[in-house]
């Protein structure tokens, strides 16, 4: 038989158990937060119709989008993020009631340069407000975004705000063409991680003129908020959001071409790693595809440089790598049956129970095996706990192990 190579396609990735639960207890915090805002769920397919997914990104963003024709030879592509998608369901399900407060956790696909926090195949986790115009919908999205946080520990972080409308006015003011508007912004983006002198020879290339481009970079930094983002403001204030939490950025664009309005990130102090979250209004996309605009405001919480940092500033120290919290051990074949019932009614009472499976494996061989997959207690039924009708229940993080009642066992594993 030839050997296969083992390989994984580059920006895309395996995730072993130890990495799951990480994953998993991030993706858990989310919806518990979402759903404490009163957003439902949603769930959109992996693959689109092609003129579903282009035309609303911009330029760009439609060359990285997975393009390829079905063996029915429609034109189809893999979803390149979850707010085009949601904008179709609005269009194709017309008796949703508004206003919709939806969240979403599912894969995306992006053809770019993989790099760290950034790959092909990526979970975004996507909450919207839909059907609402008023910036009380656009504080909301930041207010949860902070609470997120908070939740996730972390400490030192920063939602930057702007407008979009704050930046059209600006290109107005430059005398833009209107075709360039969107295109300008998009180099725009670039600012920070390219410097002024790459997006200002960017700019040069697409055709703008050397005093247009001077006169957008002397305005930038002066702009300020608009009544939208004052009113935004103010009802951050009124949640409760500490100022050094939420902050005017006058540079902040935002690349995709879909924003209308409030456009809004989170970065962390440390790592430097990106945005965390990215996000605004969208008011007119659903309009794509029903005629009619329906306001619409939301963000995009970066699942995989969420986890990138809480790994590398260490910040759940605690977390098991197995939702395991008791190995049942087998004394020998003959005490298999005390074990089986055992591990039944751990199970029964809602505690994730492994009962070791070799039943003639030597005890200590047993024990090595829950410590080394990070299981915090093993259960032990000797002749010595049958004859007593009691179960040995070991700590494997202190080594101290006990005699108990099998309720006494249960107890102690999960107090509450």
């Amino acid at each position: 038989m030839a050997k296969i190579k083992s390989q994984t396609l580059k920006g895309f990735r395996d995730f072993l158990p130890e990495e799951m639960a990480l994953r998993q207890k991030v993706i858990s915090l989310c919806r518990e937060v979402f759903e404490s805002f009163g957003f439902e769920p949603l769930e959109t397919p992996t693959l689109e119709y092609a003129e579903t997914l282009l035309g609303k990104y911009g330029k760009e963003a439609d060359r990285l989008v997975y393009l390829f024709r079905d063996r029915g030879g429609r034109q189809v592509g893999l979803r390149y993020d979850l707010t085009v998608p949601t904008a179709r369901v609005m269009a194709q399900y017309k008796n949703i009631p508004l206003p919709f407060k939806r969240y979403q956790m599912q894969l995306a696909y992006r053809a770019e340069k993989p790099q760290k926090g950034r790959y092909r195949e990526f979970w975004q986790c996507d909450i919207d407000t839909i059907g609402i115009s008023s910036p009380l919908a656009d504080a909301e999205i930041i207010s949860l975004i902070y609470a997120l946080f908070k939740k996730l520990r972390f400490k030192k972080f920063v939602t930057k705000i702007n407008s979009r409308q704050v930046l059209f006015s600006l290109m107005e003011k430059a005398s833009l063409p209107k075709e360039k508007i969107l295109t300008t912004l998009q180099s725009i983006d670039k600012l920070e991680k390219q410097g002024q002198a790459a997006v200002e020879q960017e700019l040069k290339r697409k055709g703008l003129k050397p005093e247009t481009i001077s006169q957008i970079f002397k305005e930038l930094p002066k702009l300020k908020p608009n009544q939208e983002l004052e009113e935004i403001f103010g009802y951050l204030k009124g949640y409760g959001i500490p100022q050094d939490f939420c902050q005017f950025e006058p540079t902040l664009v935002r690349g995709l071409d879909y924003y209308t309005g409030a456009i809004y990130e989170t970065v962390v102090t440390k790592p430097k790693i990106g945005s965390l979250t990215g996000g605004g209004r969208w008011d007119n996309l659903i309009g794509q595809f029903t005629g009619k605009s329906i306001p619409a405001t939301g963000t995009t919480i970066g699942l995989e440089r969420i986890i990138d940092v809480i790994r590398e500033l260490k910040l759940w120290p605690d977390l098991s790598p197995t939702p395991t919290r008791v190995l049942v051990t087998v004394f020998s074949s003959r005490y298999l049956e005390n074990s089986i019932e055992m591990v039944g009614r751990l199970r029964e009472k809602g505690i994730p129970a492994e009962l070791f499976l070799e039943p003639e494996t030597r005890l200590d061989k047993q024990l090595k095996y829950a410590d080394k997959k990070g299981i915090p207690y093993a259960v032990i039924i000797g002749p010595d706990e049958v004859k007593a009708k009691l179960a040995g229940l070991k700590n494997l993080k202190t080594g101290k192990q006990e005699s108990l009642s099998p309720e006494k066992v249960i107890q102690k594993i999960n107090p509450n």
